[in-house]
């Protein structure tokens, strides 16, 4: 925590903390999920368009691609950011400045063109629309989230699981303003996909800074935060359960939207109980500066002492896991800031790799064929649109609790992170399995499994990848490896579900019975089960890291 002897609370310092860009990180990451609602106008796409399902399912792909492949936004990030300065405002709103322009033009273009004002455009033209659309998450999310590593280098997975918490809950959000504002208009709506996130940014983005400082209530303020985010979806699921089971009035959902902006602002009493604390200590100190000169000199080494950022993980040495080159030059240990390519040159790299193509690539396959698979199932229309609504749910749960329960058992118990991914993937096998069956209720318990798994690997990686790899470059390593969760995806829809579908389709190139999925469920079992040996070999690869880490902090902890 910074004690500066001659600080003044002025109105700057007040809004320019670690915690105000934490609130502003959250309130975008609120707006810029809009992928997650592709169903909301993708029918009126279609219709204006006049595409078919193959087309239709092309242009989603491109909106997969754009949301996902996210490394210049990662280069972009380090490229214009100096986490060595302190209070370094010059970088973040940079690359949250190049995403809301490029989801404005994705969007309006898009908008323009359904209502006419452009001629129809070729295929690809529509597809370059949505893959720009869809590109400017990837700018949010590298913005805030990196954002929030530089800020709590000690709680990583848990503040990467705020950030990649809200997001999930993000597409939830949307969809609550679109029932509220837009009832069946989904024209209008995407007029508004192409202003709110924009503006959102616009407006909080110079509050999105770097803070290197530690304080000793990190963590209490965090738990407030996770805290808001847990309430924040048990509202949205009791408002999604009820909204599709009965007619709510408008005056009801009137009520219940107002709740809905009450939560979401509820974040800045975060903000401003860590100020009211900070102002507490500095009080403290300063009258602490008329006692003896030996009890100052105490005081004053004990402040800074707590005003350094503990960076466990860039100052443990490698031991075995140290690499080098085919020169015998040394290269970076684990901890040390990476780039890309010393990145690509470990093994850690591609075993995330391998995990987030399995891992993410069968969540992606799963959601995207939730409706057709409840379809082959006999469930109703309402039953397959709630299960499809409740999974930014599940997967928020998977997002926040990952981030949050590695953090625990890794600084309480010395559990390192990697065993988390091999529990999660495992855990997710369970859950295409259950689906594979066919059973009753299978698809509700089985999409619940593998909605938290998948959601977790969201928080998972970028964590670990920021502990191996360090931070100096972790927009452009996690965003190459996000980069795997299409590729399995479009390996796993393409060429294993679509095809085995396909196959098993009677006339009209529709499907009825267990049969329709089951081999396709197995084979993404099996993929994620061979995920889970993969994160078992990085666990054993990083095992003597993670024990210096936890043995560096226990060390600190103690002298502190």
């Amino acid at each position: 925590m910074d004690l500066d002897p001659d600080y003044n609370p002025s109105f700057k310092a007040k809004i320019h903390t670690k915690w105000v860009a934490t609130v502003a990180s959250i309130w975008i990451q609120c707006t810029s999920g809009s992928l997650y609602t592709f169903a909301i106008y993708s029918t009126v796409l279609k219709s204006s368009q006049g595409y078919n399902q193959s087309s239709l399912d092309i242009v989603s792909v491109f909106k997969d691609i754009g949301a996902n492949v996210g490394t210049l936004s990662g280069v972009l990030y380090s490229s214009v950011t100096d986490p060595r300065r302190r209070n370094c405002g010059g970088g973040p709103w940079v690359v949250l400045l190049a995403g809301a322009l490029q989801c404005f033009a994705g969007y309006f273009l898009m908008w323009l063109t359904i209502v006419g004002v452009l001629p129809k455009p070729p295929l690809l033209v529509m597809c370059l629309y949505m893959l720009l659309a869809a590109h400017a998450m990837t700018f949010f999310n590298t913005a805030n989230v990196v954002t929030a590593v530089h800020n709590f280098p000690n709680y990583r997975g848990t503040v990467v699981g705020i950030m990649k918490g809200f997001l999930g809950l993000s597409g939830a959000i949307l969809i609550q303003v679109y029932q509220t504002i837009f009832r069946n208009r989904p024209t209008a709506y995407l007029m508004l996909l192409a202003l709110l996130p924009p503006i959102t940014t616009l407006l909080l983005m110079s509050f999105v800074t770097i803070s290197q400082t530690n304080e000793d209530d990190e963590k209490k303020h965090l738990n407030g935060f996770s805290l808001i985010a847990l309430v924040l979806a048990s509202y949205l699921m009791a408002v999604i359960i009820v909204g599709n089971i009965f007619s709510l009035q408008m005056s009801v959902s009137i009520i219940a939207f107002g709740i809905l902006i009450f939560l979401l602002l509820s974040p800045i009493s975060v903000a401003i109980s860590a100020h009211k604390e900070k102002s507490y200590r500095i009080i403290k100190y300063l009258l602490e500066k008329n006692t003896p000169e030996d009890e100052q000199n105490r005081s004053q080494a004990h402040f800074v002492d707590i005003g350094q950022s503990h960076d466990y993980y860039a100052e443990l040495p490698a031991g075995a896991d140290q690499e080098r080159d085919m020169n015998e030059r040394r290269t970076p240990e684990w901890g040390e800031n990476m780039n890309l390519f010393q990145a690509m040159c470990t093994t850690g790299f591609w075993f995330l790799f391998v995990t987030t193509a399995c891992g993410m690539g069968t969540g992606l396959a799963t959601v995207n064929n939730i409706s057709q698979i409840g379809g082959s199932l006999g469930y109703k229309t309402l039953e397959t649109n709630t299960l499809v609504s409740l999974w930014s749910i599940w997967n928020f749960l998977g997002r926040f609790g990952a981030g949050y329960i590695s953090d625990y058992f890794l600084r309480s118990l010395g559990w390192s992170r990697p065993l988390f991914i091999v529990v999660t993937l495992a855990c997710m096998t369970v859950g295409h399995a259950v689906i594979a069956s066919g059973l009753p209720g299978a698809l509700y318990a089985g999409s619940v499994i593998v909605g938290v798994c998948y959601g977790s690997q969201w928080s998972l990686m970028p964590t670990i990848a920021s502990e191996i790899f360090g931070a100096g470059h972790l927009g452009t390593i996690f965003n190459t490896i996000t980069i795997a969760g299409p590729v399995g995806s479009y390996i796993l829809s393409v060429w294993v579900v679509g095809y085995l579908y396909d196959k098993e389709a009677s006339e009209g190139n529709m499907c009825s019975g267990t049969h329709c999925f089951m081999l396709s469920f197995f084979i993404m079992a099996a993929s994620t089960l061979f995920g889970a040996v993969v994160a078992l070999a990085l666990f054993f690869r990083t095992r003597n890291f993670y024990n210096n880490v936890v043995h560096r902090r226990g060390a600190s902890t103690i002298t502190g």
